[in-house]
């Protein structure tokens, strides 16, 4: 019984949220919508444990294509369609997408081919944007992706938490949380496919603490 116990807690998981749609205003004509995306998990695949982060409708748009590229033979779940009456005034609307949002997440985190990919991990644990991420996946840039990650704070509450609060370093944007307020529900911990009987451990790197992102 007891070690029936043990093989249960030491199996992987991941859980994601994506919830809290905020509204922002870059100028007169152009307002957009992010939502904040919480990932817990035990996977080794994962330098960090728990991290928030904060990502707009066009930036999964992104990973989506750039994910695709790198994986031909998979067939990637969609996105919530772009819908040319969507509005960021209709809590229907913004429920349903971010949804399907958290769906895309949740299926795209049980392939193990897509666990190696660094800009999947960019994209979940730092708050470095499309070109930063881009740069950084390709050498351009003076900090790794395990660097990025290390180095960009985000501490926040988790859906069953009541406050909080966010700060970030150097490349990071910081964002406090004062939007919509909304959340998809409770994750579902989705327990890690293995390839080979190993989870993909190709990204794992050791950070050098003091380089300074830029």
């Amino acid at each position: 019984m007891d070690d029936s116990i043990d093989n249960l807690t030491k199996k992987e998981f991941v859980s994601v949220w994506v919830r809290d749609p905020q509204v922002h205003k870059e100028d007169f004509w152009h307002t957009y919508i992010d939502y904040e995306i919480c990932l817990h998990t035990n996977s080794m695949c994962f330098r960090k444990k728990t991290s928030c982060v904060r990502r707009r409708y066009s930036e999964f748009v992104w990973l989506r294509q750039r994910l695709q590229d790198n994986a031909l033979l998979i067939q990637l779940p969609k996105l919530p369609p772009a819908n040319p009456f969507f509005s960021l005034n209709n809590p229907y609307q913004v429920t349903q997408r971010m949804q399907g949002l958290q769906k895309f997440l949740e299926i795209v985190l049980q392939m193990p081919l897509l666990l190696s990919d660094s800009r999947l991990h960019l994209f979940l644990q730092s708050q470095l944007n499309i070109a930063k991420m881009e740069a950084c996946v390709q050498g351009q840039t003076r900090y790794t992706v395990a660097q990025a990650i290390q180095r960009c704070v985000y501490e926040t509450r988790f859906p069953a938490e009541e406050e909080s609060k966010s700060y970030c370093d150097s490349d990071c944007e910081s964002t406090a949380s004062s939007g919509l307020g909304s959340s998809v529900g409770p994750a579902t911990p989705i327990e890690m496919s293995t390839q080979n009987g190993s989870p993909a451990q190709q990204f794992l790197a050791t950070p050098t603490q003091q380089d300074q992102l830029s």
